[in-house]
């Protein structure tokens, strides 16, 4: 069964001027993603990240740095305007991965689930850690290409091939995300 991660669809990952001039496309493809999955009775995950103030959950570079980013309870960290979030489960990370430190594999292994669509934000960093720890648990990933964006366009296209040349991960269209979500409901066997 296949489940799908939004990562990181927050105020503060927009800030970015690249990532500000696709927000409302890649907010759009999110949801046709997230309205598929809930027609077809998929599973969908929000995963965002927040900070504490105390510098407790605080990443190396913010701690050499002394700069905090994305504090809890902050405009920064909640979801873009437009993000159909109503009724969804949410997760909080303090990381890159969303494997890291949460409790998102006990998630899947309750939902069954054997394949994560991973869209939203940002290609080369959170979403290409969630997505090389999927494989460290035997989670096959697929990215919906419309609907993931990167402030880096170059090192997202570089990991991205990495992962899926050496993890066999696949990038794919909306429409064949939405094809697997609804193969259930037309009978057909989800592809791997």
């Amino acid at each position: 069964m296949i489940a799908v991660l939004v990562i990181d669809m927050q105020n503060a990952f927009f800030e970015d001027p690249v990532l500000s001039n696709c927000r409302e496309s890649v907010t759009m493809a999110c949801n046709g993603i997230i309205a598929a999955a809930q027609e077809s009775g998929a599973k969908v995950l929000l995963v965002k990240t927040e900070h504490e103030e105390d510098k407790s959950t605080w990443t190396l570079n913010m701690l050499e740095d002394d700069q905090g980013f994305i504090f809890r309870g902050t405009s920064q960290s909640d979801f873009v305007s437009g993000l159909r979030t109503e009724g969804l489960p949410q997760m909080v990370k303090t990381r890159d991965s969303a494997f890291l430190g949460t409790d998102l594999l006990l998630r899947l292994r309750n939902w069954n689930i054997d394949t994560i669509a991973l869209v939203g934000v940002s290609t080369h960093n959170c979403i290409a850690q969630t997505a090389a720890d999927a494989f460290g648990h035997n989670v096959r990933v697929v990215y919906a290409a419309e609907a993931t964006a990167s402030e880096n366009p170059e090192a997202a296209a570089a990991v991205q091939d990495i992962l899926c040349r050496e993890y066999r991960q696949q990038v794919l269209s909306i429409r064949e995300i939405k094809d697997r979500l609804m193969a259930p409901l037309n009978g057909q066997e989800p592809s791997p």
